[in-house]
Parts: structure tokens; sequence; C-alpha cells
């Protein structure tokens, strides 16, 4: 990553006021990049949007992805550099109880923002970012590559895997010319990090209930999932952009795999319990035998593809983002400042 390349860039974040929004909004201010964030009021209280004060400093749109022509009207007076398109309903669990609130903002949203890019001309670099859960998952042994069909049990996923195949079309059908927009998607794994406290999600469940001297009840204990650090993915959608606008051309408009190393990828009782030590306090979990609605049990990421030629990696393994993560809860919980801690996270992640 060339720092100097986002100095005085103008970005659009949709989606700055939550979670994975609000890291890459102060990620790419300390780079000196110029940014106007287009989202919804944060979804949760507490929010690191708020806590860590990220509308400081930038231009920041209350509106949903939904409304075309709000967004249209956003993108063709901006004249970006960059764009990100965060803003989504990232729960699954969520999604089974809205489903048709679910499809409208991950499809139509981004339909809308792909349209919105469309109708306004120019040239920036677009990442439009997903998950891994978008892939036809069969629960095997073996990393999903790039190439791989696209699916999703639950509304959520098969929500990305839509937005995939709409990425898809709109980049084949109207960005397929030297002058044209540079369109490409980006699927991470499950990413952990400090300023979480989204519902139904291991990492703020467990903070939730260790910090309030309770035992987490975990109700998947052996789903296996490929865990990130926050930092990770968001790194890899900044490198991703800046390497589609030096190479000029269409050889990085692609989907990009962001996840952890194989020997990351970990049961939940694993990540959860590991957690706690790193907690301490006599933080402790059980599990939950309840009935719950369906989650994949198994899910991988080859990222050879973006190692090889993106020259991306990864920085911070799992015992690392796991002590990062209880840090920044318990700094903030000491009276630190939020903001503050995550710029020193995101000095101590560029110099790995």
């Amino acid at each position: 990553m060339n720092p100097a390349f986002w100095n005085n860039k103008k970005v659009l974040i949709t989606g700055h006021t939550g979670f994975k929004g609000a890291w890459l909004t102060i990620w790419l201010r300390q780079l000196g990049a110029s940014v106007t964030g287009y989202a919804l009021e944060p979804p949760t209280e507490p929010n690191l949007f708020e806590m860590a004060n990220v509308e400081d400093g930038i231009n920041s749109i209350r509106a949903d992805v939904r409304d075309l022509d709000r967004l249209c009207k956003v993108v063709s007076e901006g004249k970006f550099d960059a764009i990100f398109h965060l803003a989504a309903q990232s729960l699954v669990r969520l999604s089974y109880a809205q489903p048709v609130e679910t499809y409208s903002t991950n499809v139509m949203g981004t339909v809308n923002l792909l349209e919105a890019v469309r109708q306004a001309g120019g040239n920036p670099t677009v990442v439009i970012v997903t998950t891994d859960k978008c892939y036809e998952n069969h629960e095997r042994p073996k990393p999903y590559r790039e190439d791989e069909p696209m699916g999703g049990f639950d509304p959520y996923s098969n929500s990305k895997g839509c937005a995939e195949l709409v990425t898809s079309s709109y980049r084949r059908s109207f960005f397929n010319d030297e002058n044209s927009a540079l369109i490409a998607s980006a699927r991470a794994g499950n990413v952990i990090g400090g300023g979480d406290w989204a519902l139904d999600r291991l990492l703020p469940d467990c903070i939730r209930a260790f910090s309030a001297g309770q035992v987490v009840a975990l109700r998947n204990p052996n789903s296996t999932r490929p865990w990130q650090h926050v930092l990770e993915p968001l790194g890899g959608y900044i490198l991703l952009a800046q390497r589609m606008r030096e190479n000029q051309g269409r050889a990085f408009t692609q989907a990009w795999n962001f996840g952890p190393d194989i020997c990351d990828v970990q049961p939940v009782e694993n990540v959860a319990r590991r957690l706690a030590e790193f907690w301490q306090d006599g933080a402790t979990c059980t599990i939950d035998p309840g009935k719950h609605p369906h989650e994949a049990n198994l899910l991988m990421l080859d990222c050879t593809k973006a190692k090889d030629q993106l020259g991306w990696r990864v920085r911070v393994g799992l015992d690392v983002a796991l002590q990062w993560t209880a840090e920044w809860y318990k700094k903030v919980q000491a009276g630190q400042d939020a903001r503050k801690i995550c710029l020193q996270q995101i000095d101590a992640f560029n110099q790995l």
C-alpha cells in the first residue's frame, strides 16, 4: 500500500456509520483522503461511529442506499476518485426475520450504487464489499476460490451472492471500456475488532457477557469460520482500489477473497475460549442447547489470487486479533479515547 496515493483523493464510503465502515473511514482519513460517507444512522447503541467521533472532518450524509435519486445526486456531484460500497444488512439471523429488507438493501442497494456510478460517468475505482458467505457452500474441507458458484442458504448469504452477480453483470455490460469506472468486488471472512456491538455476532456477544460478569452461551460451538482482524480485509480493499487505479487497465476488475491463513479457520468455541483467556476477570463460556436457525458449519477462503496478484498478505494472526480486540474494549471501558486506540492499532498493523 502506498500512503501517498490516497492523499487528497476524493472517496465515497457507503455504510460509514457501521463497524467496518467506521474503521475504513478512520484509516482513509489518516492517509489524507477527503471522505464522504453515505449511510443510515449507526445501527447499534453504543457504536464506533459516535464513540470514535468518525464524523469529524468528513462530509457525512444520512441517507438510504435504496434511495436511487439521492444516491445518484451524491455520486454525480461528488466526482469521486474511489468508492467503497459497504452499506448492507449484515446479520445472518436478522435476515431470517427481515428477508425483504435484507434483499432490498443488499441487492437493490448494490444495483443503485452501480447505477449511480453509470449515470455519473467518469472512471472512479469502485470496490463492492460482499462476504465469504456468498459462495454455494457445500461445507467441504477445501477453501473456495473466486471463480466458484455463488449461492447462500440464508437470505443474508444469498443476497450477497446476488450482489456479486449484479456486480459482474454491470461490470461486463456497462464498465468494459478503457474510459469507464473500474469495478471489483471483495469477499472477506468473519471480521473481529474493537467497536463492534452488533447483536448475534460472537465477539460482541462475548464482550457484553464478559463485561457484565456473565457466562456467554454459544449457539453453534462447532461452526468453523475464517476469523480475521477488521484491518486485514480493509487493507485489502484499500490496496485493491489503489492497484486498479495504478494499473489503468482491467487486470484487477475482478472478484477477490481476503481471508485469514488456514490455521486461523477455527471453531466458534475455540475462539470464544481464547478471547476469554485474553479478557481474564473470570470470563468463561458455555454451550446453548437450544434450537437455532441454520448457519453454515464450515467455510474457508482461498486467498492465493490476492496474495500473488495484488501483493496482499495476512499481517495479524488470530491470537493477536483477539488480543487487540480485548485490549480495545478494556481501554475504552477504562476511559481511553476510542479513536486514538483505533489509530494506534492501525499504526501497529502497518508496521507488521
